[in-house]
């Protein structure tokens, strides 16, 4: 993850590469929030970096993407055993994907994960809920009763999306060979969404 973003040396300013700044970047750079976060030695340097980068994509309006580099920032203090500051960003990160336009059932579920690690249970289980009624796609379906599974036993440990699949079978069935040649499928794609880290 430390290579995922680079930073200024001189302004602070984080980006996947900094040689071709965001058109937000100046004005984000001299806002007040950005430089607190710099001047803020509690934060560790890489979730620092994650934020900074976040705080440049909400000045743009992307909080979709916003949370998801808010979400990077509770990964690095996962690996850091910082609780604390897990549990807030992967909140913070709700609150950027809900502030943005409408979630679909993958982003969804990914709100749903980010609450039980942050512990918000009675909103976890009402998200959860209201996302199995909608009837999502059956890959998402079995992702959602995992965390249902989880949300009923308190446990608000990381999770792999391969826990809740179905084991392979040994022998794919020709369907399953022409829905990987059209593209990344939907177990793809919510293992890549879900960065294997939760």
């Amino acid at each position: 993850m430390a290579r995922w973003l680079q930073q200024c040396p001189g302004c602070g300013y984080c980006a996947p590469d900094i040689t071709r700044a965001h058109p937000a970047a100046a004005e984000a750079v001299r806002a007040a929030p950005f430089r607190a976060l710099m001047a803020d030695t509690s934060i560790p340097p890489l979730g620092r970096r994650f934020l900074a980068w976040a705080l440049v994509l909400e000045e743009t309006g992307a909080l979709h993407a916003s949370a998801e580099a808010t979400l990077q920032a509770a990964w690095v203090a996962d690996d850091l055993g910082r609780s604390e500051f897990s549990r807030s960003w992967r909140l913070d990160a709700v609150a950027l994907w809900r502030g943005g336009p409408p979630l679909d059932a993958e982003q969804t579920v990914r709100v749903v994960d980010a609450l039980r690690r942050a512990e918000a249970w009675d909103d976890a289980a009402a998200t959860a809920d209201g996302l199995a009624r909608s009837d999502p796609p059956e890959p998402v379906a079995q992702v959602v009763m995992l965390e249902q599974r989880l949300i009923e036993t308190g446990d608000s440990g990381r999770h792999t999306v391969a826990s809740a699949l179905p084991p392979p079978s040994r022998r794919p069935h020709v369907s399953h060979q022409k829905i990987a040649a059209r593209g990344e499928g939907l177990w793809a794609k919510l293992r890549r969404l879900f960065g294997g880290k939760g």
